[in-house]
């Protein structure tokens, strides 16, 4: 194989590496920053700030003694207190503290007071939350959110379909059923029938009418899910998936039907994109899903969501109303990872849906490939996880570091140096292990 052969993977390697760095330093700069300013708050002196781990490419000193630096390999940053013994914060440099005076121990990180020093380890995890919500809020305000009630804004042509629909048409219900609000359409438009064609009862103009249409929802693709058959198989957004295997599809229902009953076997897909058609063949995966309810559920998917045959009206969302949006949707991806990790730790679920650094850089590649908000709502899903993560109760982590407080809180001391090296040696190798477990999964799930 030569060289001129591989330089579209090349291409492709090389935008997934850059996604993947841009989003991590973002969110690992947000994290070590809300370390930074909660310890400098509380009177906790940082003499680094670094993104980046390596030899330093470009540092500067400011008026508060911190040196900011950007370091040579982008994987990660840190800060690093006054008096600690290392970045991680994984001891004091007692060689440090006895040099100086009761005064200027206050303003170390061992020498802080428990609040202090609970508030500026708090603080990392917190800012993450607080990231992906003004990220998913920001993206409401930017994407709009439906109108009440649902109103057209453009209608899709589609191959031989009458575009009965109109800009500025209210739909007041569908086969007789009383339209939600948008959030709500997709659920309540599985319980439509699934025919090709429905009734609409619209205001039009100030106008009851009612007109014979398209179902909402046909075989045309919304979106395209990250690491999924479907991106692998290079369908879009917009995609019309006319047939399967030689079937005709009229609605998404259909489509989904026809992937779940396949049951995994190979499905050849009849196309029609930008007035041309083509076929292509993928396998669907078995995916655990999680449920509304809670719980999980585990189903064939190829990997696309369900786009509706018009754009709907949006308004913009007020300031409150979008970070209300971002909280739901920070507390969702919460309930959803400790519930998924839950199931996986008691064998209810695949293990594989643990993803390690690969993974996640595939994902971050393919999201932004989608465009700006796909690649915008990834960073505030990962930002979420990093978060979470960072607040389980493993020495190294920041929620190690929290139990650690926890206990001297109730016992009036700090565990011994030796205990402490002990449990940060372990919870490093459990840290590692995951990583490698994630990676193992990357490989070969």
């Amino acid at each position: 194989m030569d060289l001129i052969s591989l330089l579209p993977d090349f291409g492709n390697l090389a935008f997934t590496v850059l996604a993947f760095v841009v989003a991590l330093t973002i969110i690992v700069a947000v994290h070590e920053y809300g370390h930074y300013i909660v310890g400098r708050w509380s009177g906790i002196k940082a003499d680094v700030f670094s993104i980046g781990m390596g030899p330093v490419l470009y540092s500067r000193v400011d008026k508060h003694g911190t040196k900011w630096q950007v370091a040579s390999y982008p994987i990660g940053g840190y800060v690093k207190f006054a008096g600690d013994a290392n970045a991680a914060s994984g001891g004091a440099d007692e060689e440090v503290l006895a040099e100086l005076s009761p005064e200027e121990r206050r303003h170390t990180m061992p020498g802080a007071p428990l609040w202090a020093r609970t508030a500026t380890v708090a603080a990392g995890p917190i800012f993450n939350f607080i990231l992906s919500i003004l990220l998913f809020g920001g993206i409401l305000m930017w994407v709009g959110v439906g109108t009440d009630p649902l109103t057209v804004g453009k209608a899709k042509p589609l191959p031989g379909v009458e575009d009965v629909l109109q800009p500025g048409d209210e739909i007041l219900s569908i086969a007789g059923a009383e339209t939600p609000k948008l959030s709500e359409f997709y659920t309540f438009a599985t319980q439509l029938p699934n025919t090709p064609v429905v009734e609409y009862r619209l205001n039009r103009d100030g106008k009851k009418v009612v007109v014979i249409g398209p179902h909402p929802f046909p075989a045309l693709i919304g979106s395209v899910t990250p690491k999924s058959a479907a991106i692998e198989a290079g369908l879009r957004r917009d995609d019309l998936i006319e047939t399967v295997d030689g079937n005709r599809v009229a609605t998404f229902e259909g489509l989904r039907d026809l992937v779940v009953n396949g049951e995994g076997a190979p499905l050849t897909l009849g196309i029609y994109r930008d007035g041309e058609r083509l076929e292509v063949t993928l396998t669907p995966r078995r995916q655990d899903l999680p449920l509304p309810e809670g719980g999980f559920e585990t189903r064939w998917l190829i990997g696309v969501s369900p786009g509706l045959i018009f754009e709907p009206a949006t308004r913009t969302p007020g300031v409150l109303e979008s970070l209300e949006g971002g909280v739901d949707r920070v507390i969702y991806i919460i309930r959803s990872s400790l519930s998924g990790l839950w199931h996986m730790i008691s064998g209810k679920i695949s293990s594989c849906n643990l993803s390690g650094p690969i993974g996640i850089a595939q994902v971050s590649g393919q999201a932004a490939s989608q465009g700006v908000s796909s690649f915008i709502a990834f960073i505030g899903m990962l930002s979420t996880a990093v978060g979470l993560l960072n607040l389980f109760p493993i020495p190294v982590l920041d929620g190690g570091h929290l139990v650690f407080f926890a206990y001297e809180a109730v016992t009036r001391r700090k565990p011994s140096d030796k205990v402490m090296n002990i449990l940060l040696i372990i919870g490093l190798s459990l840290v590692l292990s995951l990583m490698v477990f994630g990676v193992t999964n990357d490989l070969f799930c």
